[in-house]
């Protein structure tokens, strides 16, 4: 007892008030950094199941106004959400298999000292970071590989990007020690085997953030889905979404134009309300996925991306 009060008191000489004042000062800044953050999600959440009257006049700030999930139930209303947020699920998925499964073995294999030939490798791969086939002469690949219209056209040809394969290299170079192979090969242990048994389990980090940015480009992304998909029915749920908004846009255009009667007019205004209501609501149902898949991959994240962007 007498040494945890020694301690205690040890603990309260060694900090001054500056370090109080710098702890307080710092976390005023970054409770101000966290609150500019977090309170666009928290309003696009309130705004989406509040009366869009409300939402517009401002009434809405913290909390929500005349409770109404109109919203979420006109999205719902055909399957064509359903059916593109399980679409993208599983392009997203085929993405970052692919993804992982080409990016990882590349950038450990260039990230060995006696791999011959890997710098000028490494330079072809920086080439195309600016230089780059054109969206025409992609799209015929695509189309002669007789991808159109199939995971495929999504999934492979950025199933490799320079700043991950960098960003992977970096890791490997800076955690996996030329003695670790050494010692493995004395064990009669081959390239793949020290590869799949050894390097792959000690790079959870790096996997991790893989995962989370290939996960989230593939589900944001719909230009790609644009020019490659030409059947809705295989269409992800962000080109869904892009349909659903242009198409109660122009219905809201064409009311407006033809809107003479109060019974037009009331319609045409019901419809904007509507339509600002799905919108909202249309950016929570596409930020779920990302919103569950990061907790799980939070604690790797920072630790991936420090080990992996500095050399050391």
């Amino acid at each position: 007892m007498v040494i945890n009060i020694m301690k205690n008191r040890a603990g309260e000489i060694g900090r001054t008030t500056e370090d109080k004042l710098f702890d307080v000062i710092v976390f005023v800044i970054l409770t101000f950094v966290f609150v500019i953050v977090a309170y666009p999600l928290w309003f696009v959440i309130i705004a989406s199941i509040s009366d869009p009257h409300a939402v517009a006049s401002g009434d809405v700030v913290l909390w929500p106004v005349s409770l109404t999930f109109d919203g979420y139930t006109e999205v719902f209303k055909t399957d064509t959400v359903m059916r593109g947020f399980l679409n993208s699920l599983f392009y997203t998925s085929v993405g970052i298999i692919i993804s992982l499964a080409v990016t990882l073995p590349t950038a450990y294999a260039l990230s060995r000292d006696d791999f011959y030939g890997r710098k000028p490798i490494m330079i072809f791969y920086l080439i195309t970071m600016f230089v780059s086939g054109g969206l025409i002469p992609t799209y015929m690949v695509v189309m002669n590989l007789n991808m159109l219209n199939t995971v495929w056209a999504l999934a492979i040809p950025g199933s490799i990007t320079v700043f991950n394969l960098i960003v992977c290299r970096t890791f490997f170079k800076t955690n996996i020690p030329p003695e670790l192979l050494e010692a493995a090969r004395m064990d009669g242990c081959g390239n793949g085997r020290f590869f799949f048994s050894i390097v792959l389990p000690l790079s959870a980090a790096i996997i991790a953030v893989q995962v989370l940015l290939v996960g989230v480009a593939h589900w944001n992304s719909f230009f790609s889905a644009l020019i490659y998909m030409t059947e809705r029915v295989r269409w992800p749920l962000q080109l869904e979404l892009r349909s659903i908004l242009i198409h109660n846009t122009m219905m809201h255009e064409a009311m407006g134009m033809i809107a003479t009667t109060p019974e037009a007019i009331a319609e045409r205004q019901r419809l904007a309300d509507l339509m600002n209501m799905m919108r909202y609501s249309l950016i929570i149902i596409a930020s779920i996925p990302v919103l569950i898949l990061y907790p799980f991959v939070q604690k790797h994240f920072v630790k991936g991306v420090t080990f992996g962007s500095v050399k050391g």
